[in-house]
């Protein structure tokens, strides 16, 4: 008994102490995994993509790539990592930030995008879930579940784990029970994205602009429910009404870029 009680409590502290808050949403989030461990997966991870994937070599488009991304990392609430941002030439409609500041654009969704500020409304999303830890989230959760994997276990070299490290850090498809928890994901990188992209002098109401053409862009789509990511609809309508702090603050920015240099 008096063994079990120590357990329970050992276990109760590690849970408080290992609890973080996210920034802008204000949400609390349990992370188990050492944050020099998740920067490490992240540059590991970015370096093996960036090996297998075409860099563009469109000056003007890396020149906007680097000049939203400098301005959005400037802004957020972790300007200090070692940010590196690349315009990858694909027509995947993507784009991926990683632990560490590692960030990837693809040209597919540049059309989209169609200026600066749709490509801030992007990366902004994406530099959230980086911020928020979500991939380190997504891995205690997969730890504690399963209780097969160890921190000395979680290691991007051993191949058992790549794929599991991929989908957690947003770099690989996963469905089944988490898929409620990924979702909450999508939507606290949709809030902290908006502000970062008002923060950085981008017109916020872009961000309701760009989902509204990516959906018009997709024809028909699976129901929310099998699906990581919000519906369109979902998604516009919760933009929507995180709109008008988002507006305060990019009325209280010094430079405002509204919406930037157009794509084409």
């Amino acid at each position: 008994m008096q063994k079990k009680l120590k357990f329970i409590l050992a276990a109760l502290l590690i849970t408080i102490t290992a609890c973080i808050t996210t920034p802008v949403s204000e949400k609390s989030a349990l992370i188990l995994i050492p944050f020099s461990q998740e920067l490490s997966l992240g540059a590991q991870s970015y370096s093996e993509i960036l090996s297998k994937e075409k860099v563009s070599q469109n000056t003007r488009l890396n020149k906007m790539i680097q000049r939203v991304g400098k301005r959005l990392a400037a802004v957020s609430d972790m300007p200090d990592l070692d940010w590196e941002f690349k315009l990858i030439e694909s027509p995947q409609q993507n784009a991926f930030a990683l632990p560490g500041g590692k960030v990837a654009f693809y040209t597919g969704i540049l059309q989209i995008c169609e200026n600066e500020a749709g490509v801030a409304t992007v990366m902004g999303h994406e530099i959230a879930h980086a911020i928020a830890r979500h991939g380190a989230q997504r891995m205690t959760q997969q730890m504690l579940i399963s209780r097969a994997m160890s921190f000395a276990s979680l290691n991007y070299s051993n191949s058992q784990y790549k794929p599991l490290i991929l989908g957690a850090l947003g770099v690989g498809a996963k469905y089944g029970f988490q898929l409620p928890f990924s979702r909450g994901n999508e939507s606290e990188a949709d809030e902290i994205g908006i502000v970062y992209m008002a923060r950085a002098g981008y017109d916020p109401n872009e961000a309701v602009n760009f989902w509204t053409r990516f959906q018009s862009s997709k024809g028909n789509q699976p129901p929310e429910f099998m699906s990581t990511h919000p519906s369109d609809e979902t998604r516009i309508e919760r933009l929507t009404k995180l709109l008008p702090n988002a507006l305060k603050k990019y009325g209280a920015t010094p430079v405002q870029h509204g919406i930037g240099e157009k794509v084409s």
